[in-house]
């Protein structure tokens, strides 16, 4: 149909598309090209070997924190499932299959390798650091608020979040699942 206005245009995934400014609300149907072009983008994410296996090294870090858990404790808590910090840590296992996927799939000598590579050590550093301190700063408050508000239970304050980051063993321990993990699922050359 023509429109009696003028056509404006929106660029959108490096396509530019036309519509008329006066035109009601067209639902894409399967076979019109902005729905045939994004469900390709899906599908391009969804075939990123890189990613899933990155996905896949931090969600058996995850699950080992369950074995971890259970082994230590001698009953299975879901809690770590979602928590931050604990053995094996799931950051560092991500990041390094991240880093080592790149390397494998595109070279270990590209700038996307050095990206992902410097990535890594920032979140292990901060996993293993940062976060870490954070974590012994909450135990101290704690205890600080337990001293000072013992004897008046009014000021019943939530406790801080102790477990932020990650003991060094823990990161290395991550950081070896991640290289393990990426290893295995290398692409056939």
């Amino acid at each position: 149909a023509d429109c009696p206005r003028t056509y404006f245009s929106r660029t959108c995934f490096s396509r530019t598309y036309f519509s008329c400014t006066d035109a009601p609300l067209v639902r894409l149907s399967i076979t019109h090209p902005l729905y045939l072009s994004l469900m390709h983008d899906f599908n391009q994410i969804f075939d990123n070997h890189v990613l899933w296996v990155a996905l896949v090294a931090c969600i058996t870090a995850q699950i080992l924190k369950l074995v971890f858990e259970f082994a230590q404790h001698r009953s299975i808590n879901p809690k770590v499932l979602v928590e931050t910090g604990g053995m094996p840590s799931a950051h560092s296992a991500l990041v390094t299959a991240l880093a080592c996927g790149v390397g494998q799939t595109i070279g270990w000598n590209t700038p996307a390798f050095a990206v992902t590579s410097v990535f890594a050590v920032i979140v292990m550093y901060d996993a293993a650091g940062v976060r870490q301190a954070a974590g012994k700063q909450a135990k101290v408050l704690n205890q600080i608020l337990d001293e000072l508000f013992q004897e008046h239970s009014e000021f019943n304050q939530d406790r801080l979040k102790e477990l932020l980051g990650h003991t060094p063993v823990q990161v290395i321990v991550g950081s070896a699942l991640g290289v393990v993990i990426a290893w295995l699922t290398a692409p056939v050359a």
